[in-house]
């Protein structure tokens, strides 16, 4: 984990987190307005003025299952790299894959569950098939020196099945691993976790699992996620994924709206001494950037309470 700082009972809190900005895909994956691609680009180059130094810049998934990424291709290809920043592609299958290095990726991210229910509803197929359909991919991204994230959803809780046991998510999470990922993303999908589960979840994946190679995804469909994010911090995590303005949900699970907004989590962070790399006002104007074309406002309560227009 590396040096922590102490602050009281806020004592063990690393030094410096990793913010990963999921908006540009996880964020416009399930918005009923169509963005322009040129928008897209746009969006994606003011977050990374902003300096992140991970950004997800969209998904090589099919146009018929997710018409919102359909021009994946020309966002990548079209934005403006930032020195030190990694631009994450989400890829289902080789067919993604092979689309996404045509376009230039460098990084990419596969997606699984830790539920049966949820993967066959989410990717079409049984968590065994989905590793089955990752291990050539990341064999193949691994051969050309591209870096890999793999997904685990459903980790807290399962829209279809309700609890989902601890040791699922560590089976998914050691099979993810085997296949050779760079870094696991453990995601509540539908917002259900709290510090209770994500103690009981963290703690056993990191006796098996180094945190360094550990990242949490929350949702905020229930108030919890700041919560969730600081106890993961006391247990080692340094590396959070968040949206900017709070965009997105999961258009293949119900009512899981609420993804963590960037805004909230970098306002905790910078208050409790926290490093990112990251400029809050910066994220703030993207954030302002995309509201003005998806046509409501972001659901962050740090860009309310300045007034976002």
């Amino acid at each position: 984990m590396g040096s922590i700082s102490s602050r009281g009972p806020l004592g063990g809190l690393p030094r410096r987190v990793r913010v990963v900005e999921v908006g540009p895909r996880d964020g416009l994956q399930n918005e009923a307005a169509r963005i322009a691609t040129a928008d897209k680009i746009a969006y994606v180059d003011l977050l990374s003025a902003a300096g992140f130094a991970t950004i997800e810049a969209t998904s090589f998934v099919s146009p018929r299952a997710v018409p919102q990424m359909a021009d994946a291709a020309e966002v990548l290809a079209g934005i403006a790299p930032r020195p030190g920043t990694r631009y994450v592609a989400l890829v289902p299958n080789m067919k993604g894959f092979e689309r996404a290095v045509a376009a230039g990726a460098r990084a990419i991210a596969v997606f699984t569950a830790a539920s049966e229910s949820f993967a066959r509803r989410n990717i079409n197929m049984t968590i065994a098939e989905s590793l089955d359909a990752f291990r050539p991919v990341v064999e193949a991204a691994r051969g050309v020196g591209i870096w890999t994230r793999g997904y685990i959803s459903t980790a807290f809780g399962d829209p279809f099945e309700g609890a989902v046991a601890p040791s699922a998510v560590l089976d998914v999470a050691g099979r993810l691993l085997d296949l050779g990922v760079d870094e696991l993303s453990v995601g509540d999908t539908i917002g259900v976790a709290t510090p209770r589960g994500v103690e009981e979840v963290l703690g056993l994946l990191l006796r098996h699992v180094p945190a360094a190679r550990l990242a949490v995804h929350y949702h905020d469909t229930r108030g919890t996620a700041l919560a969730n994010v600081l106890l993961s911090l006391q247990m080692g995590i340094s590396i959070v994924d968040a949206s900017s303005g709070g965009l997105g949900g999961c258009p293949f699970a119900p009512n899981a709206t609420g993804n963590l907004a960037t805004e909230d989590l970098l306002y905790l962070l910078h208050d409790l001494g926290i490093e990112t790399g990251v400029d809050l006002d910066q994220v703030v104007a993207a954030s302002r950037f995309i509201a003005g074309k998806l046509g409501h406002a972001p659901a962050s309560r740090y860009l309310q309470a300045r007034g976002a227009a």
